[in-house]
């Protein structure tokens, strides 16, 4: 008995494969220009990926094609595309807890005056969701769609400590006090844990303190993270130890609302 190769089928596959590849590294690229502040080269992303420029080049057009992707004025340099918002904002319509979490948010910012904000974990991030402004002229704002560290934010300190999301291989520094040794960032979750809150010292941005609390579902999984952020020249010693307790009130109220309408 003789076995024959069959040519199309492996060819098939191939071109599958190839169909597979090209869509990963399209995703790939699209994470780089949202990680990226001023845009990126074809020269950039070649080097990037450790592939040729025509590559780079033809991938990009198609992104360019479909709203994934567009040139800056210069031409020479591309950012995210105007599609890539547009299904942002259809994921975030879709999330009940945002809208379950807007009267709180509001109550946040009527009692303490600051900004209040509204996080998911998102591949080991925390991912801005919806934030109320504060009526003062000089307020702290995270744009919706705003991707933080987990390390030094309090929003993100609330996932490390409850949702058991692991500590990153790397605690980059952002200002003189943000805590960047791993066995200090772990005893320092063990007090969020035991006062319930966490508490951004000027560690993310000088100049500025945070404190948010975990919000549970009816499972009493932590799905989300609320809290304020304000000047340190209102958030003092004295004003965090009573706007703590603020946060941590209507936090627990919004995650007894949020495990109701969760629920059914």
């Amino acid at each position: 008995m003789q076995f024959v190769r069959n040519t199309n089928y492996s060819t098939l596959n191939e071109a599958k494969m190839k169909e597979v590849q090209s869509l990963a590294r399209g995703l790939q690229i699209i994470e780089k220009l949202a990680q990226s502040d001023e845009g990126l080269s074809i020269t950039k992303l070649a080097e990037e990926f450790q592939v040729d420029k025509g590559n780079i080049s033809r991938m990009m057009q198609t992104l360019e094609s479909y709203g994934y992707a567009e040139r800056e004025k210069d031409g020479r340099k591309y950012i995210l595309g105007s599609q890539v918002v547009r299904l942002g904002r259809m994921l975030l319509a879709k999330t009940p807890l945002r809208d379950t979490a807007k009267v709180f948010l509001k109550q946040l910012v009527e009692k303490t005056g600051e900004c209040a904000h509204l996080a998911i974990l998102s591949q080991g991030q925390a991912l801005y969701i919806d934030q109320e402004e504060s009526p003062s002229v000089l307020r702290v704002i995270n744009g919706i769609g705003t991707l933080a560290p987990l390390h030094c934010t309090a929003l993100g300190k609330i996932f490390l400590a409850y949702a058991n999301e692991p500590i990153g291989p790397t605690l980059n520094s952002y200002t003189l006090r943000t805590i960047t040794d791993r066995a200090m960032l772990e005893r320092h979750l063990d007090i969020v844990r035991s006062q319930g809150f966490a508490v951004d010292d000027e560690e993310y941005n000088s100049g500025v303190r945070c404190i948010a609390v975990p919000i549970f579902d009816y499972r009493g999984r932590c799905t989300a993270a609320i809290g304020i952020s304000g000047p340190t020249s209102r958030l003092g010693l004295e004003q965090m130890q009573s706007v703590s307790q603020i946060v941590v009130e209507i936090g627990k109220s919004l995650s007894s609302k949020f495990s109701l309408v969760n629920n059914h």
